[in-house]
C-alpha cells in the first residue's frame, strides 16, 4: 500500500497533477452524461470503466449508498478485493490507496470516490 493519502476539507481529495484536474470525458454508453475527473491515480482505461460502470449504476438505482455498492462490488469481481466507494454530492475524504488504484470524479452533480486498499 502506498503512503497517497487525499485531503480536503469540501470534500475532495486534492488532484495529483494538473493534467488530470478537471479533466472532461466523453463517454461512449451515454454522451449526455457529463464527466469530470477531479483527481486520478489509475490507468485511463480503468477510469473510463469506472465511469461507464457509474453511469450504468446510476441508471439502475435511485439511492447512493445503492450506487456505491454496485461499484465497489464490480471492482471487486474484476479487479479483485478490496475496493471502497463513495458516492454523493457532498462529503469529505482522508483516504490511503494502493498505487495505481484511485479514481474521483464527477458525473453531472455527483461525485465518486473509488479506491483500492487492503
Amino acid at each position: 500500500m502506498s503512503e497517497d493519502t487525499k485531503r480536503n476539507g469540501s470534500g475532495a481529495p486534492p488532484p495529483l497533477s494538473s493534467s488530470v484536474e478537471d479533466r472532461k470525458s466523453s463517454t461512449g454508453s451515454n454522451p449526455s452524461k457529463k464527466v469530470i475527473i477531479k483527481s486520478a491515480d489509475m490507468k485511463e482505461d480503468v477510469q473510463k470503466e469506472a465511469i461507464d460502470i457509474a453511469i450504468g449504476a446510476f441508471e439502475k438505482f435511485s439511492v447512493e449508498k445503492d450506487v456505491a455498492e454496485h461499484i465497489k462490488k464490480m471492482f471487486d469481481k474484476k479487479y479483485g478485493p478490496t475496493w471502497h466507494c463513495i458516492v454523493g454530492k457532498n462529503f469529505g475524504s482522508y483516504v490511503t490507496h494502493e498505487t495505481h488504484h484511485f479514481v474521483y470524479f464527477y458525473l453531472d452533480t455527483k461525485a465518486v470516490l473509488l479506491f483500492k486498499s487492503g
